[in-house]
C-alpha cells in the first residue's frame, strides 16, 4: 500500500513530508542492515518545516528494521510530545528530549541520527578520549566533532534534553556521549547517513590500531584540516549517491519501506 498523502488531521500531507517519511524510513532499514540500532532503542529524526519546530521520528517499540514511512510520528519541538498528524504509537520520552531540543537549538540541523553503534560507542567510553586524526576517514571530522562528557543517566527531563541539545554547538555535526553514544546531524537524511557511515569506520578503525597498543601515527592539524576540507569540496554529490546506492537495494529487497 502506497503512503498517503492525508495526515490523520485530514489535511494534505506536503511534498516535503512525504519524501521526508520515504527518506527517513529507508534510513531506519539502512541502519539495521549495518547493526547501528540497539534493538527497539535509538532514535532517529527529520525536520520537516524550515525553522525545525515539526520533525519526524520512529514511535516507541518498533524495530528499525520493520520501519515503514506511514508510521513515523509527527512530532513539534516547541509543544509537547503530543503526535499532531499522521504515525503510528507514542514517542519515547529520552527520544523526545533530546532530538526536541536539537531541532529546536539548531534548526539548520534537519536530520539527528542518535545511535549506540558499537565503535563510535566504544571510544565515547574511554575517559577523555577524543577521535585522534589517523586516517582520512577521521581527519573528515577534524574540528567537528562535539564532546558532552557529563553523563546523567537517562534523558527523562527537559533540562538535560536542553543541556545535550545545546552541546552541539554551530560548526560541529557530530556529539560525543560519554558512556552513552553519539549522534549525527545533517542537512538531509543523506548526508547524515554518510556522515554516520564514516564515522563509524572510522571508529572501528581507530579501536582496531589501539588494540594493537603500538603507537598511533597521527597527523599534524594542518594535514588534518586539509584532508577535512577536501572531504568538504569534493566535486561529487558522494553522500547523495551513497544514500541512493543503499534506497536502490531497499527497493529490490524491502520496497515495503515506503509505505
Amino acid at each position: 500500500m502506497p503512503l498517503h498523502a492525508v495526515r490523520a488531521d485530514n489535511s494534505r500531507m506536503d511534498e516535503t513530508e512525504r519524501q521526508g517519511r520515504i527518506d527517513l524510513a529507508a534510513m531506519f532499514r539502512i541502519a539495521a542492515r549495518f547493526n547501528w540500532h540497539e534493538g527497539i532503542a535509538n532514535h532517529f529524526s527529520l525536520a520537516v518545516t524550515e525553522d525545525g519546530r515539526r520533525f519526524l521520528m520512529n514511535p516507541q517499540g518498533r524495530h528499525f528494521s520493520r520501519i515503514r514511512a506511514s508510521e513515523l510520528l509527527l512530532l513539534d519541538a516547541a509543544d509537547n510530545d503530543d503526535v499532531i498528524g499522521r504515525g503510528a504509537g507514542k514517542a519515547d520520552p529520552t527520544a523526545w528530549h533530546i532530538h526536541g531540543r536539537i531541532h529546536a537549538a539548531r534548526p539548520e540541523a534537519r536530520c539527528v541520527l542518535h545511535t549506540h553503534m558499537f565503535y563510535a560507542t566504544t571510544l565515547a567510553c574511554l575517559a577523555g578520549y577524543r577521535l585522534k586524526m589517523i586516517d582520512q576517514n577521521a581527519m573528515r571530522f577534524h574540528d567537528r566533532i562535539a564532546y558532552d562528557e557529563d553523563f546523567n543517566g537517562m534523558a527523562l527531563d527537559a533540562a538535560e534534553g536542553r543541556r545535550i541539545g545545546t552541546t552541539i554547538e554551530p560548526g560541529k555535526s557530530v556529539l560525543f556521549m560519554a558512556n552513552h553514544g553519539v549522534a549525527v546531524i545533517g542537512r538531509s537524511v543523506a548526508e547524515a547517513f554518510d556522515e554516520t557511515y564514516y564515522l563509524e569506520r572510522a571508529c572501528k578503525l581507530q579501536v582496531l590500531a589501539l588494540s594493537t597498543g603500538q603507537p598511533l601515527n597521527v597527523v599534524s592539524d594542518e594535514v588534518a584540516e586539509m584532508t577535512r576540507r577536501q572531504w568538504t569540496e569534493f566535486p561529487l554529490d558522494a553522500a547523495l549517491d551513497h544514500f541512493n546506492a543503499m534506497k536502490e537495494i531497499l527497493d529490490e529487497e524491502e520496497p515495503d519501506y515506503r509505505d
